[in-house]
């Protein structure tokens, strides 16, 4: 089989990049239109990385990049946020309508690539954006294949549901079959246990990536009285904040809880590094965890670094970068499912 080589749009801080290497593809370069991503993803991956915007890439610009020989792959993991605010049960965006997808689709029909892949929020595979894109994807000669994924079932210990399209002109193409099941999921114990004890707004000696964020004296009192997979219902009284005493407040327990050791932890945001902002807080240690347990829990290895050595680590900038990421396994799934499919081995697995 020749060989595979990927560029990766949106490409972050590397997330799906890493794990595109880790399945055996060669990822030729990655553009953002982030400048923080710069050193992250080229000292990571070894890959060019192109500080642009991707309304001002063409077709053109993408060919000059892909070696004369072998099978292109293109990558489309657009932001999320176009995607994600309702008005009346309609989807608006910010940015025009479906801007960067319509961007995505414009690049693939000015390169013609081999292979695509794109992931996105789950709720993007009901609208006519998306359904329309795929229909083109057909149109053009790909066989596609999509769906939701629960991260959890291809061992990314967290509880993250994605959409992800495969196409191909060469072959049918379907996702590899889930490698983990709900009695083996990978837990934030089998994680992050392992690392050394830190405080609230401590860093580990040997690793600046492993530092908690600094919490006030009130938020220290609630995380000691906070269980793990518990809510802020389990403090005292005049520990909860006001706008949870109220009606409209009281169904919001997702927000000031720890972890369970015995389960994956939830979905990584950009804010994962704050105790308030969703059930961010260590099982055990009077904290909210780490920039590293962060990357853990997005799969990234343990020696990935977000920022230049002696660089002040800024939380707001690497949990952006580590919020935004593409799970490492679940890039690893979607080469190895790409390799199996050009191996021969392609077989449904539901989809469309």
């Amino acid at each position: 089989m020749s060989k595979i080589y990927a560029i990766d749009l949106f490409c972050g801080a590397g997330g799906l990049t890493h794990g595109l290497i880790q399945a055996g593809i060669g990822v030729i370069a990655g553009i953002d239109l982030d400048p923080d991503c710069r050193w992250a993803y080229e000292h990571n991956n070894k890959a060019k990385y192109i500080n642009s915007d991707i309304c001002d890439v063409t077709g053109q610009d993408l060919m000059r990049l892909w070696p004369e020989q072998g099978i292109r792959l293109l990558a489309g993991c657009a932001p999320c946020q176009p995607f994600s605010s309702y008005r009346k049960g309609k989807i608006e965006s910010a940015d025009g309508k479906w801007k960067l997808l319509g961007e995505f689709g414009r690049l693939v029909k000015e390169s013609s690539p081999d292979l695509i892949t794109m992931e996105n929020v789950p709720r993007l595979q009901k609208h006519k954006i998306f359904l329309d894109f795929v229909k083109d994807l057909k149109k053009g000669g790909y066989k596609v294949w999509y769906g939701v994924v629960d991260c959890q079932q291809y061992g990314v210990p967290q509880k993250r549901q994605r959409l992800v399209l495969l196409a191909s002109k060469i072959s049918d193409v379907v996702l590899i079959p889930p490698t983990h099941s709900e009695d083996n999921y990978v837990t934030v114990k089998d994680a992050i246990s392992h690392l050394p004890e830190i405080d609230s707004g401590q860093a580990d000696e040997k690793d600046p990536l492993h530092v908690a964020q600094g919490m006030s004296h009130l938020n220290l009192e609630r995380i000691r009285q906070s269980k793990p997979g518990g809510t802020w219902k389990d403090w005292d009284p005049e520990l909860v904040a006001a706008c949870h005493k109220k009606s409209s407040g009281k169904t919001y327990t997702s927000v000031y809880g720890r972890m369970r050791w015995d389960e994956p932890a939830p979905t990584m945001t950009t804010l994962c590094f704050g105790f308030g902002n969703g059930r961010f807080g260590h099982p055990q240690q009077d904290r909210a965890i780490s920039l590293r347990e962060a990357a853990i829990f997005q799969s990234f290895p343990e020696d990935y670094v977000f920022s230049e050595p002696g660089a002040k680590i800024t939380f707001a900038t690497v949990g952006r970068l580590i919020g935004n990421a593409v799970p490492v396994k679940l890039g690893e799934v979607v080469g190895k499912s790409f390799i199996n499919s050009l191996s021969g081995g392609s077989r449904r697995n539901g989809g469309a």
